[in-house]
């Protein structure tokens, strides 16, 4: 496929080379095909003209939250406050463990694409550190 059938911003060099510019949905688009299960970096970025170091540059881009479509500084995650605790299959030894422990909070958080459940007294750094990582 060559430069001028590829969508994006095309510029024509002093040296007659050309260069062509992608949006960040573009470059979102072609990381997250080269994330599947199975994926070559290589192959993606030969699908879409693109070299491949380029492809590992989007990619670390997108790991830092660069190429996401809007600012996740203003973000909202969906908080679910509950009364009481599903019900779970447990043994009774782990059932009499947990009534003689300290009563403490349980922080259910479902981020779409994973689901974090905090019992227990959490430390605040690394429940920030925890969904930091997953937000990427």
């Amino acid at each position: 496929m060559g430069v001028a059938e590829q969508s994006g911003r095309v510029v024509t060099l002093k040296d007659g080379r050309t260069k062509q510019f992608r949006s960040k949905e573009e470059r979102r688009r072609i990381v997250e095909e080269s994330l599947k299960p199975g994926a070559s970096v290589s192959l993606v970025a030969r699908t879409h003209d693109v070299n491949a170091n380029q492809v590992f540059k989007w990619r670390k881009q997108y790991r830092d939250g660069q190429l996401d479509p809007k600012p996740t500084a203003n973000t909202l995650l969906a908080v679910k406050i509950a009364d009481t605790l599903p019900p779970t299959v447990e043994s009774e030894a782990a059932l009499r463990r947990r009534v003689k422990a300290k009563r403490a909070g349980i922080i259910d958080i479902d981020l779409g694409h994973a689901r974090v459940r905090i019992e227990g007294t959490a430390d605040p750094d690394c429940v920030r550190a925890t969904l930091e990582g997953l937000m990427r």
